[in-house]
Formats: structure tokens, C-alpha cells, sequence
């Protein structure tokens, strides 16, 4: 079993081993959670490779107050996001006015399905959200993280949170339903 706080004591006293045992633990979190808000695949590696290089050198100021993986949770998202920022390219985008009648594509389901498995295109609609809300989704469902741990990573209010998620799931079911009518 990973012992957070006996790691964390071995990486403060130079343990690199202990580092490595760290990072093995968290890759996945990390990735997934920049991998839904950033595009290009070096970039993502280029980002995660930043967000172990913070833990590092922030880990002495971890108090234990929420878990680690919320910490790291919480430096991957704002690396990502800061990344974002300075990359107007990839710009989080804006809410549409017409947010309740937002519509991903006009392809038929047949040819998403054909082109990939059901996961990949519930991912690839996920992709096509607003920034909000395919962070709370994949927070929420993919990385099991509770809504008040959502709010301690984002910084969103956990209402807003909620929110979010409500309408996220409902855009997306939506979505769906209207792709298998076609």
C-alpha cells in the first residue's frame, strides 16, 4: 500500500527513489487530467514533466490538509490551464449564449461509430466541450475525485461544480440521443 506520508518524509530528506515511487503512483492522474484540456501530445509531456518538477519542488509545503492525489491533481490543473493562457491556440473557450442548445457536430452517429469504438466517441464528444465542463467530467468519473475535491483542484465553487456536472451529462446524453435518431 502507497503511504503518502512516509513517501513524502523520504522525498524531503532526498530520497529519489521514493520520488520515483511518487511519480509512478500519479502519472496516470496527471496525464488524464491534462490530457482532456491539452491537445498536442508533446506539449502533454512537456506539461506533466513540468507538474512532477513542481511537486518536487513544493512538497515541503504539502500540510497534508487534502490528499496528495488532490494536491497533484490540483498543480496538474493549473499547469495545464496556465499553459493554456500563454497558448492562445489552444484558448479555453467561452460558454456559447446558447449554451442548452449546443450541438458538437452534424455528422451522423453511424460515421463517429464507424471511424471509432462507443468509448472514443464519448470521448471525442467530451473533447468538444466547453472547457468547464469536460474538466469536471473527467475529474468526476475518470479520476473518481469527489466534488469537493473538484473545487479544491479548479478552484470552482463546489455548487458550481454540481452544475456543471448536471449540465454536462445532460449536453451529453443529448447528444447521444439525437446522434442515434439520425
Amino acid at each position: 500500500m502507497f503511504n503518502e506520508k512516509e513517501i513524502v518524509s523520504r522525498i524531503l530528506k532526498g530520497d529519489f527513489r521514493a520520488f520515483e515511487l511518487l511519480v509512478k503512483q500519479y502519472e496516470k492522474l496527471v496525464f488524464f487530467v491534462i490530457n482532456r484540456l491539452v491537445h498536442d501530445q508533446q506539449d502533454k509531456e512537456d506539461i506533466c514533466q513540468d507538474v512532477f518538477i513542481k511537486v518536487h519542488q513544493s512538497l515541503h509545503t504539502f500540510q497534508f490538509q487534502s490528499k496528495l492525489s488532490t494536491w497533484i491533481a490540483r498543480i496538474s490543473y493549473l499547469t495545464a490551464v496556465n499553459y493554456l493562457k500563454k497558448n492562445k491556440a489552444e484558448k479555453p473557450t467561452a460558454y456559447p449564449e446558447n449554451i442548452d442548445n449546443y450541438h458538437f457536430t452534424d455528422e451522423s452517429p453511424e460515421v463517429e461509430l464507424i471511424k471509432k469504438d462507443t468509448a472514443s466517441y464519448v470521448n471525442y464528444l467530451i473533447d468538444q466541450m466547453p472547457l468547464q465542463y469536460k474538466t469536471v467530467l473527467t475529474l468526476y468519473h475518470l479520476n473518481e475525485f469527489t466534488c469537493p475535491e473538484i473545487e479544491q483542484i479548479t478552484g470552482i465553487p463546489e455548487g458550481t461544480v454540481k452544475s456543471h456536472l448536471f449540465r454536462a451529462r445532460k449536453l451529453l446524453k443529448e447528444k447521444i440521443e439525437h446522434d442515434l435518431k439520425n
